[in-house]
C-alpha cells in the first residue's frame, strides 16, 4: 500500500466514534497491515503525529488530539541546556525558521525530554533567561524519542556506578546499577540503554549495552560517534549477496541500446588518493563554434536493483558518511570502488547527460542517456593544476586527443563560470581547512586547501549537469526530488543590511543579491572580509532536498536536482532511475507525497552525517588542544552574545568560547544592534570577524568544550578566513544553520570525494574523575 493510503485508514480508524486508544501494532493488525507495509505504516503514523492528527498518550498508545491539543499544543524538537532549562523549536509553522522563534523551556517544564526529542509543548507568557518577558512553554509529552541509547564515560563512586553522558545532554550523570554483565572498568567508554531519562522530579537510570574501548585510546572516539548518531556499520549479508551476484553478471560488453562512447576521449579528474571514480568528462568543439560536453556519471542504477536489499540498504543510508579517519559508504565497495567507479582503460556503464553550448557557453539543448565509456586518463586535481601554469612539458606526457581535451574544458569552464556569476550566482571567500591526522587518528595540524581552476573545472561541469537534467524533467512537468534552496528570510537580510553599514560599507538593501554580490567583491582583502562573510552566510537557509519547485538561491538556478554522484547519495541514484523509465517509454511515479517524504529521509541523513563529522572533528580538535593548555593561538571571533565571544583558532579549526567575565579591563555590554560586545573605554569593543590573542585555558572532553582566555586585540579584522565552524558554538543574531554539503556558496566544499578510505576502519553520586590519516579529500560535485 502507498503510504498516503495508509496513512488515510490509520486517521480514519483512530477517529471513529467508538475508538479506544490501543498501541500502534494493534490498529495495524485491524487494518491489515502485511509485513512488507509495516515499514510504510510506521512512517505514516508519524507523519500524522507531527502533523497533530494523533498522539501518544501513556504507554506509547495512539490517541486523538483534544480540542485543547488543537488550541494549545506545539510540536517541537526540544534542545536541553546542561543548566536544566531548554528551547523548542516548532515545526509546521511559517515562523519557526530560525532561533529567534525557539520557545524557552524553564527547568523545571521540560518533564524528561532529552535533546532532540520531538515534543508537545502548551504555551503561556513568563520570564526569559534575562527575566525579560517572553513566550515560554512547558512539555506536556514526548511525542517521539530522538533516540534511547548514549556514549559516555564509566565511572564509580560511593558504591555507585556511574556514566557521564558525552556532551550537554545530561547534567547529571546516570546510573547504571550493576554494569558486571558487561564488565565495564572505570574510564572505559560505554554504551548505554537509557531506562528512565532524568527528570527535575527524578535521576535518569540505563543499562550498559556495550563496552566500545578504554577511554582515549585509538578508535574509541570514532566507535562513539558511530555510536552516538547511530551511523551504520557493517553491510547486511543480504545486500553484500545482491552486490556479489551483479559482479558476476557484469562482463564489459555493451548491450543494445545502450550508447558506446569508448572511443572517445573521456577523463576524470580526482583528488590524488580517490578509489572511486563516479563522474568524467569529454568535450567537443563543432564547426559552428558550438561546445558538445559529456558529462558521464556512474550508472549506479545498473547495479543496484530497486526494491532489492542492496537498494533499501543504500536508501536507508542515503549519504556515504565522511569522517576524519573512516568512510562510511553508502554502497559496497565492490560497487562503488570497482563496478560503478570509472576506472581507466576499463569498460565502464554511465548514464551520460550530452548538453550543447553556443560559443559563449548559452545551453540549448540536453541529451540523457544511458552509454559506455572507456577513460583514456586519470587526472588528479595537482596534474591539471601544473598543465594550466605551464602546458608545454604535457605535451610529451600526453596523447595529442587528450592534452588538446584538457584546454577546452578549461576554456569552456571559465566561461562557464563567469556566466554562473553574472546571472547572480553567490561565493564566499571561506577557504577550507583540512585537519593532519596521524595513523593513530590523531590531530597533528592543519592546513588551508586552495579551490584551484581543476577544481573549478570539474565544480562548473557537475552543476552544468545538474541543472540541465533537472530542467529536461521540469521540462516534461514531471515532479522530481530537486535540491532546493529557499530565499532567506527577508527579516535576516534586513539585520544583514544593518550589520553590513554598522561596518561602515555602504549598500542599498541586501534583499537584492545582486547587492549582496557587490558587497561581498567590494570587501575581498580587506579588514572587514571575514565578518562580511560570515553574516552572509548566517543569513542563509538550508539546501535540502524536496520535490517543490522553490529554485536555489545561491545558484540563482529554478531547476536544480543531484545527478552526478550516485555511488554516495542516493537523490541522484532516484534521477537516474527517472530516465530509466522515460527511456522504455514510462511516465515515472508521480507521488509527490512520498517524494516529500523521500526527500526528508535524505536531508535528515545528510545532516545526520554532516553533525558526525563535525563531531569527531570537534573530538579531535580539543583532544589535541588539551595537550596546549596555556599556549596562546590568535584566533577569529565568529560569534557573540551577552555572556562571551565564540571564536576559532586560525592556526586549527579549534572553537571555543572567552566568557565575559574574563574580560576584565572594563564593564562590557552586548550591542544587539551591531552584534558586538562594548566597553567603557573609547576603543573597548570586539565584533564578528576581529582577530584576537588567546590563551587556551580549559578543556573538557566529556562535556565537549573549550575555554579560551582574552590576551590582546591585533586591532584589526582578519582577512584570513578560518573554515566554516567544524562543530563548536557560534552566537549572534547570525547564528550558523547546520550546513553539512547543504548549502555551499561556491565555496570549497568541506565534502570529501566518495568512497575511498586509508581507515575502514547530585552531591550523593559525587562528580566524575578528571580526564587526565587519513586526510579528507576534497571535490566540488555540485551542490
Amino acid at each position: 500500500m502507498e503510504i498516503e493510503e495508509i496513512e488515510a485508514k490509520l486517521l480514519g480508524h483512530v477517529n471513529q466514534p467508538n475508538y479506544q486508544p490501543v498501541k500502534p501494532k494493534v490498529i495495524a493488525k485491524k487494518l491489515g497491515i502485511t509485513e512488507d507495509d509495516r515499514k510504510p505504516f510506521k512512517r505514516a503514523l508519524k507523519r500524522l503525529i507531527r502533523k497533530g492528527l494523533v498522539r501518544y498518550g501513556s504507554n506509547h498508545l495512539v490517541k486523538k488530539p483534544s480540542a485543547e491539543d488543537g488550541e494549545k499544543r506545539i510540536l517541537g524538537r526540544y534542545q536541553r541546556n546542561a543548566k536544566g532549562f531548554g528551547f523548542v523549536r516548532p515545526q509546521f509553522t511559517a515562523a519557526s525558521k530560525g532561533r529567534d522563534n525557539d520557545i524557552f523551556i524553564p527547568p523545571r517544564r521540560g518533564k524528561d525530554a532529552a535533546t532532540g526529542d520531538l515534543v508537545a509543548i502548551r504555551t503561556y507568557m513568563g520570564r526569559g533567561l534575562g527575566g525579560d518577558q517572553r513566550l515560554c512553554g512547558e512539555v506536556v509529552e514526548v511525542v517521539e524519542r530522538e533516540t534511547h541509547r548514549f556514549v559516555g564515560t564509566y565511572y564509580e563512586t560511593h558504591g555507585l556506578a556511574l556514566v557521564q553522558v558525552d556532551g550537554r545532554v545530561f547534567a547529571e550523570p546516570i546510573s547504571v546499577g550493576d554494569p558486571g554483565a558487561k564488565n565495564a572498568q572505570p574510564e572505559d567508554k560505554v554504551v548505554i540503554e537509557m531506562v528512565r531519562f532524568p527528570s527535575h522530579a527524578h535521576d535518569g537510570e540505563a543499562v550498559i549495552v556495550e563496552v566500545l574501548g578504554k577511554r582515549g585510546e585509538p578508535g574509541v572516539d570514532l566507535l562513539s560517534i558511530i555510536v552516538e548518531y547511530d551511523l551504520p556499520r557493517e553491510f547486511p549479508e543480504d545486500a553484500l549477496e545482491v552486490a556479489r551476484q551483479q559482479g558476476d553478471l557484469f562482463d564489459e560488453s555493451i548491450p543494445e541500446g545502450r550508447r558506446d562512447f569508448t572511443a572517445d576521449t573521456v577523463i576524470t579528474i580526482d583528488p590524488i588518493d580517490a578509489r572511486d571514480f563516479d563522474d568524467a568528462i569529454s568535450l567537443e568543439r563543432l564547426e559552428n563554434g558550438h561546445w558538445i560536453l559529456g558529462v558521464h556519471i556512474a550508472d549506479v542504477s545498473h547495479f543496484v536493483p530497486e526494491g532489492s536489499a542492496l537498494d533499501a540498504e543504500a536508501r536507508n543510508r542515503a549519504t556515504s558518511v565522511y569522517l576524519p579517519d573512516k568512510v562510511i559508504p553508502m554502497l559496497p565497495e565492490t560497487i562503488s570502488n570497482n563496478l560503478a567507479s570509472l576506472q581507466p582503460d576499463k569498460v565502464r556503464y554511465t548514464r551520460t547527460a550530452i548538453i550543447e553550448f553556443t560559443p559563449d557557453g548559452a545551453r540549448v539543448a540536453t541529451d540523457v542517456c544511458k552509454g559506455a565509456i572507456r577513460s583514456k586518463r586519470r587526472f588528479a586535481y595537482e596534474e591539471v593544476d601544473e598543465y594550466l601554469a605551464n602546458r608545454e612539458p604535457w605535451k610529451e606526457k600526453l596523447t595529442p586527443e587528450v592534452f588538446s581535451l584538457v584546454g577546452r574544458m578549461h576554456e569552456l569552464a571559465m566561461m562557464l563560470r563567469k556566466r554562473r556569476f553574472t546571472r547572480g550566482s553567490m561565493e564566499l571567500s571561506m577557504p577550507e581547512v583540512k585537519l593532519d591526522i596521524n595513523s593513530d587518528g590523531q590531530v597533528t595540524g592543519a592546513h588551508t586547501v586552495e579551490n584551484t581552476e581543476s577544481h573549478q573545472i570539474i565544480e562548473e561541469f557537475m552543476l552544468a549537469a545538474n541543472e540541465a537534467v533537472a530542467e529536461a524533467l521540469a521540462d516534461r512537468e514531471l515532479f522530481f526530488l530537486r535540491r532546493v534552496h529557499a530565499s532567506p528570510d527577508p527579516k535576516k537580510l534586513a539585520d544583514l543590511t544593518e550589520f553590513v553599514r554598522d561596518l561602515g560599507i555602504e549598500c542599498e538593501s541586501l534583499e537584492s543579491r545582486f547587492e549582496i554580490i557587490r558587497v561581498l567583491e567590494q570587501v575581498k582583502g580587506k579588514p572587514e572580509q571575514a565578518a562580511v562573510n560570515y553574516a552572509v552566510l548566517r543569513s542563509m537557509q538550508k539546501a535540502i532536498y524536496s520535490p517543490e519547485e522553490i529554485g536555489h538561491y545561491a545558484l540563482a538556478s529554478e531547476n536544480y536536482c543531484h545527478f552526478t554522484s550516485p555511488i554516495r547519495r542516493y537523490p541522484d541514484l532516484t534521477i537516474h532511475r527517472m530516465f530509466d523509465l522515460i527511456e522504455e517509454g514510462v511516465r515515472p511515479p508521480q507521488d509527490f507525497g512520498q517524494m516529500q517524504i523521500e526527500g526528508e529521509h535524505c536531508s535528515e541523513r545528510e545532516q545526520r552525517a554532516a553533525e558526525a563529522e563535525r563531531e569527531l572533528v570537534k573530538i579531535k580538535l580539543l583532544t589535541y588542544m588539551s595537550t596546549r593548555i596555556g599556549e596562546e593561538v590568535d584566533a577569529v571571533i565568529t560569534g557573540v552574545e551577552s555572556f562571551g565571544l565564540f571564536v576559532q583558532s586560525l592556526e586549527v579549526p579549534a572553537d571555543g568560547l572567552v566568557r565575559i567575565d574574563s574580560l576584565s579591563d572594563d564593564f562590557y555590554r552586548y550591542d544587539q544592534t551591531t552584534h558586538s560586545l562594548v566597553g567603557h573605554h573609547e576603543g573597548n569593543s570586539f565584533r564578528l570577524g576581529d582577530v584576537i590573542t588567546v590563551r587556551i585555558a580549559r578543556v573538557d572532553l566529556d562535556r565537549r568544550e573549550l575555554d579560551y582566555q582574552f590576551i590582546e586585540k591585533t586591532g584589526q579584522q582578519s582577512t584570513k578566513q578560518p573554515a566554516k565552524s567544524l562543530g563548536g558554538k557560534s552566537g549572534g543574531k547570525f547564528r550558523p544553520k547546520v550546513q553539512g554539503s547543504g548549502m555551499k556558496l561556491s565555496t570549497q566544499s568541506s565534502r570529501p570525494k566518495k568512497g575511498g578510505s586509508r581507515g575502514q576502519t547530585k552531591s550523593q553520586k559525587g562528580t566524575p574523575p578528571s580526564r587526565p590519516k587519513k586526510e579528507k579529500r576534497s571535490k566540488r560535485r555540485g551542490r
